[in-house]
């Protein structure tokens, strides 16, 4: 196997890794309005994903990371291309982040509701932007010979990139709902549950919508057998959630976010980024690879480190396994 087809696999099992730890991320913070009735109930949603939320931003910095060094000219065209999206992916990370330091700094009502709104614009922002993003790699957009983005914002705001932003957010908030219902306790794993399956039905509906409608655009066999299993999945994670099996529920609306985001790599390759104007302006996992020298030292690197990673991130996740509720939250 080329170097070139491997990064572009390492890649793709970075987003999905992403996609999956902080999809249920971006769910709590989009349900802190809904299931959280008081500031306890908000705090226990909130003391869920309190230790490992940074971590699970760690796989977009690696993924990042990979295309700038393995695939440059993807990395650059996507970035000046997508520009104002992903700054208000990375602005919405950022108020995100300083919310859940300061929410807790000071003890008023009025204090602790706008760093509430931070976090569910912050988590709103970005499971809409992410799914308007990925679409449009897989779609396509104006590209020149010279690999420029020629086109403007409104080309990204097109129907089918619009429709994957609302799957990613309801794949979101229903992987969210289920990873509550996993680790509380109490009224609000009630709610949580309950929640679960009744969001699935919309995001099973918007989510073979959106793949079908992918796989008429770019299609291999992978992809189909990749876009069945995800469906599968979900259907399988839903139907568990209804008989309170939330582990096995968070299984399969996990597997389903992560086979989803397989498909969408699985009918891109080996495309990285297509033109809709210019053939010749299409990037590819050759033409937006590094040399072969840079990529054997950055493979040698990844055999090593990754292992280490996936091992502490791994030990953290069995740490705070236990489930929590309001009686664990003191009164203030």
């Amino acid at each position: 196997m080329e170097l070139t087809t491997i990064w572009f696999l390492l890649v793709a099992v970075l987003f999905t890794g992403y996609f999956i730890l902080e999809g249920f991320d971006f769910g709590v913070g989009m349900l802190l309005p809904v299931l959280g009735r008081d500031d306890r109930e908000r705090r226990v949603m909130i003391n869920t994903i309190g230790p490992v939320w940074d971590g699970n931003e760690v796989w977009l910095i690696t993924a990042g990371g990979a295309m700038f060094a393995a695939f440059p000219e993807w990395y650059a065209t996507l970035f000046s291309g997508f520009y104002l999206p992903l700054l208000l992916i990375l602005l919405a990370l950022i108020a995100r982040g300083v919310a859940f330091e300061y929410r807790h700094k000071r003890p008023e009502a009025s204090w602790k509701r706008r760093w509430d709104h931070a976090i569910f614009f912050g988590s709103l922002i970005p499971a809409v932007l992410w799914g308007v993003a990925f679409a449009n790699i897989l779609r396509g957009v104006p590209l020149d010979a010279d690999h420029e983005y020629v086109g403007g914002l409104l080309n990204l705001l097109n129907p089918y990139a619009l429709l994957g932003g609302a799957t990613t957010a309801a794949l979101f908030l229903t992987h969210g709902a289920v990873f509550i219902a996993l680790k509380t306790v109490g009224d609000i794993r009630e709610r949580a549950a309950a929640l679960a399956v009744r969001l699935g039905l919309s995001t099973a509906a918007l989510a073979v919508t959106f793949l079908t409608w992918t796989l008429t655009i770019r299609s291999s066999a992978a992809a189909v057998v990749l876009a069945a299993g995800a469906a599968l999945a979900l259907v399988g994670g839903l139907a568990a959630a209804k008989v309170r099996r939330e582990g096995w529920a968070f299984t399969g609306t996990a597997v389903a976010i992560g086979l989803a985001v397989a498909t969408l790599f699985a009918a891109l390759f080996p495309n990285v980024l297509p033109s809709t104007l210019d053939p010749a302006g299409t990037l590819t996992a050759s033409n937006a690879a590094s040399t072969p020298y840079t990529l054997t030292i950055m493979t040698w690197v990844a055999v090593f480190f990754t292992p280490i990673v996936l091992a502490y991130q791994g030990w953290t996740y069995w740490v705070f396994r236990r489930r929590i509720g309001v009686a664990h939250i003191p009164q203030h």
